[in-house]
């Protein structure tokens, strides 16, 4: 029987705007049965209060618990920003949980030594950082990491304008790729430029949602039959 893999999202961006980890379970995991579970409030909220409260970690426990009762048999979180909630969700689960950041965070702490951590939305500096620094501790590197922000570029890819969304991130790269030599782009939202920025900055440009599902296809064939 095909495996069920549950997507947590935290926003329709993924589901509408962005397809792009749709397309590529398609092509990676072509046998899977997909499950979608969204609060497209949680990030938003999230970024209001500019922090993981108490009751958006509940938020994604009750994602998670939900995939779990619809017999998911791994749950993949497709939100950078909420990486510390879906930990504390995985203690409140017995399905496997995956964050889509996970493989792009041990890469870049295995060939970074200035690492730079590029978003647009400000809550994912920090857990894509840390999560790169604690890959890095475990790998026994000692690496350094410059965060930047690329402010209003979500805003305006959610509204549509891809071409603005997308000059607006380059302009940063370029400025941040003096400081570095890597640059990793915390959110799934700027996968598509990653080819064109490694072109523009002569660094290596690391994303997550290719190793992220390359990852989860190894994981789920691993699962017991």
């Amino acid at each position: 029987m095909p495996k069920k893999i549950a997507i947590l999202h935290t926003s329709f961006v993924f589901v509408s705007v962005e397809p792009a980890i749709n397309d590529l379970i398609a092509e990676l995991i072509p046998d899977a049965e997909v499950l979608h579970f969204v609060d497209s409030d949680v990030l938003a909220t999230v970024v209001r209060e500019q922090g993981i409260s108490t009751r958006s970690e509940e938020r994604m426990t009750h994602l998670a618990q939900a995939a779990e009762a619809a017999g998911a048999d791994i749950i993949f979180s497709a939100c950078s920003s909420l990486g510390p909630a879906l930990d504390v969700a995985a203690t409140h689960v017995s399905t496997p949980v995956l964050k889509i950041d996970e493989a792009m965070a041990i890469r870049a702490a295995g060939e970074g030594s200035r690492i730079g951590v590029l978003a647009t939305v400000p809550t994912t500096l920090g857990p894509t950082s840390d999560l790169i620094a604690a890959q890095a501790r475990a790998q026994g590197r000692e690496v350094s990491l410059q965060q930047r922000l690329c402010p209003g570029a979500f805003d305006v890819l959610m509204s549509g304008d891809r071409e603005r969304h997308d000059a607006m991130i380059a302009e940063q790269a370029v400025d941040l790729a003096r400081e570095v030599d890597l640059i990793v782009l915390a959110q799934a939202s700027m996968s598509r430029l990653a080819g064109t920025l490694a072109d523009t900055t002569g660094l290596t440009v690391l994303t997550s949602p290719r190793m992220g599902v390359d990852l989860l296809a190894s994981r789920v064939a691993a699962l017991p039959a």
